[in-house]
């Protein structure tokens, strides 16, 4: 619940700026050890970046034996090959994560760096084993021009190549930069290296820098080239303009360095791609349809006959045209290769593989045999026909048509498409065997994965479908889904982002996809909203309810990383959606009403989506636009403290709206209602969500509430699931039964029909909705929190509680990733007595909160701090440490 958080508004700024030296050791202060050496160096969360711009946030990992330890102090020395270029010197903070370097290190060069940190004894550990990093360039640093294939095709596959001999030192440092509107494929000597997306405005592209050193030898022939990929606007596409550019360094041994870049001298080539027509009007992908027969074999290898390849369109030097500003790609995607579980032959000749689950991918066939001119159809989808043939149905396939078509030249040949999708099933026209055939999974790079295992086998079903289905709906950016319309709705966003940083260690694209909505603020909404979808190829659109979600979904970003530097980038953005708000607050009753924006079934806000069970839109004064703008206020309030900022505005309007809400909006048992309809009437629906919001932000403590949100079963959409079940965190036997009734609608549901990524809506399968919609895996966090009992409390996680529930599981276990480390838990009700297992890493503080006022024996370093709710509770460090608890 939200309120649940509010002990991190006064452990913000001392959790990651306090001296841990000048405090006490607490009672379970171990042996005096030195610390180790420290682990897990990353710079901005990455462990090798090559694009790092302005100045290197680092983090890393203390490591000690003792129990209890914290980092009272660091030092970072940097170093560009033998000599150090900066040293902190010994800095007296607990910080690890985002820890600001210098700002003035010289650009497209790379550095090594090290740490090492002391005690609360003030004992030193050893350096850290070197890590490295690449800065990135600046606009000006590029020296290099957009270049493009003249067309006037809305579907551009181009080819673009280079050939160069390499300098004759021995090559020491080789990189290439590149850049593309909107996806390219970059090649080097025959080898593809990269694949990258951009779909971004112009003024806010993004570039890569790709390690090539190992791929060009001193004095030998060398090809770089692209094939780029321009499709103009869709959802979460803007169209912008066709364009590549590149800038290759290579680095000798004598000293010499060597620059390629895009100019008039490269030559293109129309790609093998046929015209075809749209898959759907939403996210406006076209039907990949390949000619094998005009593939030009070899174009990436030095020595290719380009002579019919034409000089290309030379837009002008970076910055240029349309192209005014790049910055380094933080987030990255991971591909991996699968084979299908099975593969069936039709009596047609054809072969159906099934990957097992439904996956974003592209398909990769190998057809061993090809004869010049055989055409050959593939169709993916998300389920089979009767006569075991795939569906490329509207209703089965959210309105896409998911074919693929081939045309084979003479002999081997592996066609591999190039636009992802989501699919389960590939059915090929042609007998192609098993081996043959794999697709090319994405998803965006996570560092690691959260495992839990409970007692209750439907509870870890639920988990796994939520975590799986957040990690593939997480590419470039947040999608909605990976089918049909491929956009980074905020709503989706907030959502899929709350399962990745939890289920996933995740925090790159989320920190990119919060400045992007930052962005759009400054871009269409001087009145303080957020584009509903951004980057989009529709332009300015706003959802009011989703524009109020973005301050609670930045603070929770700050919570599980600490990074205060996006924190301070969005508090004037949050600042500014305050004021928005609170410009629609009715004086005659203090209630947000007719909060402006939306359109169509989105006007004044879209409460829940795509089925509001019943809750009464007529309402003008809605009760969930509300309890969204308390929740909002109080993040703000929130940001505000922990940047040393004035927060009294934000908590006293909060209150104030909180007291109007629960004034008026309420029926005589303390059940909340829909809103205030535009006479001034009470509303004469009380749904399960305006509840819900009510309890998961904090304006009710009322049992009677929480009964009621529990007694109506699932009467909220995956859009919002994640708040009933934060609003059931005390109730953890109703909180297991809404993962695992197999009797309604819910995620018990999904699975017992098949499902293997979350639903658009509970009723996907009935009524069209999408079987590939991310939003359902918000509670990937509740479950962490409520059946194994950890919750960050403090930004980074300098303060974990670990609260296992008193009900609903006899056991559990897992391995939560946080900012300063995995956190493992394992407990077991047996016999009337409870067993829990902690280990917390170093520069953790954890509150342990026992379910019993019975008699606790400890193994370890533990403080009893007393009795709370309930529950005994213990203090304890980093380390090793179970209780025995009885009744």
């Amino acid at each position: 619940m939200r309120n649940r958080f509010l002990a991190a508004l006064t452990a913000a700024g001392a959790a990651t700026t306090a001296v841990a030296a000048l405090m006490p050791a607490p009672a379970w202060a171990g042996a005096d050890h030195a610390p180790l050496a420290p682990t897990g160096l990353t710079v901005g969360d990455q462990a090798r970046p090559l694009d790092v711009e302005g100045s290197p946030a680092f983090g890393w990992l203390p490591r000690d034996v003792d129990p209890g330890e914290i980092q009272t102090a660091y030092e970072i020395k940097v170093s560009d090959g033998n000599k150090t270029v900066w040293d902190s010197g010994k800095v007296a903070s607990s910080q690890e994560s985002y820890v600001a370097g210098p700002g003035d290190l010289a650009h497209g060069s790379s550095f090594t760096w090290t740490v090492r940190t002391w005690d609360r004894a003030g004992k030193a550990s050893p350096w850290a084993r070197s890590a490295a990093f690449d800065t990135g360039i600046a606009d000006a640093d590029w020296q290099a021009s957009w270049i493009r294939r003249t067309t006037a095709e809305k579907d551009d596959y181009t080819y673009a190549r280079k050939e160069f001999t390499v300098g004759s030192g021995a090559v020491t440092r080789a990189r290439v930069y590149v850049a593309a509107s909107q996806q390219y494929d970059l090649h080097v000597n025959g080898r593809l290296v990269d694949r990258g997306a951009a779909y971004s405005y112009p003024g806010e592209g993004y570039y890569k820098a790709v390690d090539v050193t190992g791929l060009l030898k001193a004095g030998k022939p060398a090809a770089v080239g692209a094939l780029y990929h321009w499709y103009g606007a869709g959802q979460g596409r803007p169209s912008g303009e066709p364009g590549l550019l590149m800038r290759i360094v290579v680095d000798h041994a004598d000293g010499t360095r060597q620059v390629v870049v895009t100019d008039g001298s490269w030559k293109v080539t129309r790609a093998n791609w046929k015209t075809a027509s749209y898959r759907n009007g939403d996210g406006r992908d076209y039907i990949e349809d390949i000619d094998g027969t005009a593939e030009p074999t070899g174009w990436d290898r030095p020595g290719f006959d380009e002579s019919s390849w034409a000089a290309p369109q030379v837009v002008g030097a970076h910055p240029a045209g349309v192209f005014t500003h790049l910055q380094g790609q933080e987030s990255a995607l991971d591909r991996r290769t699968v084979s299908p579980v099975r593969v069936t032959k039709l009596s047609s000749g054809a072969v159906v593989a099934d990957f097992g689950k439904i996956i974003p991918a592209v398909p990769v066939v190998r057809l061993r045999d090809g004869a010049k001119g055989t055409a050959v159809t593939m169709t993916a989808g998300y389920l089979l026909n009767g006569d075991g043939t795939v569906s490329n149905s509207k209703k089965d396939n959210q309105s896409t048509d998911l074919t693929y078509r081939y045309t084979e030249r003479d002999g081997d040949q592996t066609v591999r498409y190039y636009t992802y999708e989501g699919f389960r099933y590939l059915q090929i026209n042609a007998d192609v065997p098993a081996e043959d055939i794999s697709a090319i999974v994405q998803y965006t790079d996570v560092p690691s994965q959260a495992r839990l295992h409970t007692s209750d086998g439907g509870v870890d079903a639920a988990y796994d479908l939520m975590q799986r289905s957040a990690l593939y709906d997480s590419q470039e950016q947040f999608l909605d889904t990976p089918t049909r319309e491929k956009g980074q709705f905020l709503g989706d966003s907030v959502d899929v982002s709350l399962a990745t940083m939890s289920g996933w260690g995740e925090r790159r694209l989320t920190r990119k996809a919060i400045r992007e909505f930052i962005a759009s603020q400054a871009r269409y909404w001087p009145d303080g909203r957020l584009n509903a979808v951004y980057p989009n190829g529709d332009g300015k659109r706003d959802i009011p309810d989703y524009t109020e979600m973005f301050p609670s979904w930045v603070w929770e970003y700050y919570l599980q990383s600490g990074d205060t530097s996006t924190l301070s980038a969005a508090y004037p953005v949050m600042s500014a959606v305050a004021d928005y708000v609170r410009r629609y607050v009715d004086p005659s009753t203090g209630l947000v009403t007719k909060l402006a924006g939306g359109s169509g079934a989105y006007l004044n806000g879209i409460i829940d989506w795509p089925n509001r069970y019943g809750y009464d839109t007529d309402a003008t004064a809605r009760t969930t636009v509300n309890e969204l703008a308390v929740d909002l206020l109080n993040s703000t309030a929130r940001a505000a403290q922990a940047l040393g900022k004035d927060a009294s505005a934000y908590q006293r309007d909060a209150a104030t709206l909180t007291t109007a809400i629960n004034g008026k909006l309420r029926r005589s048992d303390g059940v909340y209602i829909d809103g205030l309809e535009a006479d001034g009437s009470p509303s004469t629906h009380a749904s399960q969500i305006a509840n819900a919001y009510a309890v998961a932000f904090g304006l009710t403590s009322d049992p009677k509430v929480t009964d009621y949100v529990a007694g109506l079963g699932l009467q909220m959409s995956p859009m919002t699931v994640h708040w009933l079940m934060a609003a059931l965190a005390g109730r953890p036997d109703a909180f297991v039964t809404r993962l695992t009734d197999p009797n309604g609608i819910g995620y018990a549901k999904i699975l017992a029909s098949g499902g293997t990524f979350t639903w658009e809506s509970w009723e996907a399968d009935q009524t069209g909705d999408s079987l590939s919609h991310g939003w359902g895996a918000s509670p990937v966090i509740d479950v962490q929190q409520t059946l194994l009992g950890v919750t960050v409390t403090a930004p980074g996680a300098a303060r974990i509680r670990i609260r296992p529930p008193a009900s609903g599981l006899t056991s559990a276990s897992g391995t939560i990733p946080t900012q300063r480390g995995d956190v493992k838990v394992s407990w077991v009700h047996k016999d009337g007595h409870l067993t829990l297992t902690a280990d917390v890493p170093v520069n953790v503080q954890a509150e342990i909160d026992l379910p019993t006022t019975g008699k606790v024996k400890v193994a370890g370093d533990a403080r009893y701090a007393g009795q709370k709710d309930g529950h005994t509770v213990y203090e304890t460090g980093s380390g090793h440490v179970v209780f025995n608890a009885a009744g």
